[in-house]
């Protein structure tokens, strides 16, 4: 079983919060949209920090790392063939200035042709009922855990969580709620294997 971690980066947004997500590169997902958005993320090896491979990864597909701030572990889940672990933070980042690293695909099939292609084509800021139905169903999962982390139901013995002393206001849960589906593919194929690491 493969290995992936990930960083979900959340800020707030009058009536609850926004999270960051990326639109997966290459020919495969060009002009799809629902479940064509994933969570930065990565694979790693076993042995090494998943928290800290979720902020390499946040920054190669992003260009820039991350702020720095309070972190959240919101578990793992199945994905595909592989296990997924995600790691939240509050904080900002301009979308609009992410710059991906880059992966070579044979394309089209079978052509002998070779071209680069992003990993993420964009970032976009999104509330959680709409991230619900971009994301890629294996990680749907996480935004219910933020949801849940934030909305309170894991707060620690002082009632606090982290995000409190950046005014993060306490939300509820995504009002969409699609089935968790551990054995969806990412969307990977035949025609276009690759996926964010």
């Amino acid at each position: 079983m493969k290995l992936s971690a990930g960083l979900l980066l959340y800020r707030p947004v009058p009536g609850g919060v926004e999270v960051l997500l990326v639109h997966m590169g290459g020919p495969f997902w060009a002009g799809k949209d629902d479940h064509a958005w994933s969570i930065p993320k990565g694979e790693y090896d076993e042995g090494e920090d998943p928290a800290a491979v979720a902020v390499r990864e946040f920054t190669e597909e992003l260009g820039d790392p991350p702020p720095g701030g309070p972190t959240l572990e919101l578990g793992s889940a199945r994905q595909s063939n592989k296990t997924v672990t995600v790691f939240a933070r509050p904080g900002d980042f301009d979308a609009a200035a992410a710059v991906s690293n880059t992966f070579t695909l044979q394309w089209p099939p079978r052509s002998g042709r070779f071209q680069e292609f992003p990993e993420v084509d964009r970032a976009e800021w999104f509330d959680l009922p709409t991230a619900a139905g971009k994301l890629v169903k294996g990680q749907v999962v996480f935004l219910t855990r933020l949801a849940d982390r934030l909305a309170g139901s894991d707060r620690g013995s002082e009632g606090g969580w982290p995000g409190d002393e950046v005014g993060f206001a306490p939300l509820c849960r995504p009002q969409t709620s699609p089935s968790v589906d551990e054995e969806a593919a990412s969307g990977r194929s035949a025609a276009d294997p690759k996926e964010p690491r």
